[in-house]
């Protein structure tokens, strides 16, 4: 039986299945596989869980009307004291079969509660992978805007500016230290291929650092201070 079969099982079937295969020396790997995957293992925790309150409740009940039945045979003296003394074997016998399984079902519940966070941190691992490509496309998306605004020379508005410095300010943990690193590093080390610098890739690179630091509304084509030039004057200035 696979995870899938195992999934289309009742509660009472699915609950037989888990009481014959609490035991390691006796259970089926293969089962066991299919109860631990990520897709039943919660469902069998809380069966399991259910399973372990029942026997707990019997051993507490078993124990009351023990106690009950031994007040009732001492009030009948002699004969009741006989009694109770030859019921206490079976009483022992059923006892041991009953606490011994609660144990087992411990045991399982503990198994199950470990390859439940085991599954939890898979997932846990592949939300994360997902959530970092996402955010990989998303920073590319951005830098590719940018480098489309640097090449065309036109003018960025308030929202462009406020967009691309999103590349300076959002970090993502990276390395063993699990520094913070802003995407637009994360850009240039780890999220670009690298190819050779061309002249026109250098000019667009350099617009693009104007870009970041340019004043909200003008473009980084025409940050910076107008140099004047003085030609055929009067006054001897050279050029």
């Amino acid at each position: 039986m696979d995870a899938a079969e195992l999934g289309t099982l009742t509660d009472g079937e699915f609950e037989e299945l888990l009481t014959s295969n609490i035991h390691p020396p006796t259970r089926d790997p293969d089962v066991w596989a299919a109860i631990t995957h990520p897709d039943n293992v919660q469902r069998a925790r809380a069966h399991m869980t259910a399973i372990h309150e029942r026997t707990s409740s019997v051993l507490r009940r078993r124990k009351t009307e023990r106690d009950e039945f031994r007040a009732q045979c001492f009030a009948r003296g002699e004969a009741g004291k006989r009694e109770w003394f030859a019921s206490q074997a079976e009483f022992d016998a059923l006892r041991r079969r009953t606490a011994n399984f609660h144990q087992r079902v411990q045991r399982a519940i503990s198994e199950l509660t470990k390859a439940q966070r085991d599954a939890n941190r898979a997932r846990s691992v592949e939300l994360n992978q997902e959530s970092r490509e996402a955010l990989r496309k998303l920073a590319v998306a951005v830098q590719r805007h940018q480098a489309d605004h640097a090449r065309s020379g036109g003018i960025a508005e308030q929202a462009d500016y406020e967009l691309w410095q999103l590349l300076d300010r959002v970090t993502v943990p990276t390395g063993p230290a699990q520094e913070q690193t802003t995407l637009r590093t994360m850009l240039d080390i780890y999220w670009t291929d690298v190819e050779p610098v061309a002249d026109a890739e250098s000019r667009r690179a350099q617009a693009e650092r104007a870009m970041r630091t340019a004043p909200a509304g003008r473009s980084g084509s025409f940050t910076g201070i107008p140099r004047a030039r003085h030609v055929h004057n009067d006054k001897g200035l050279a050029s």
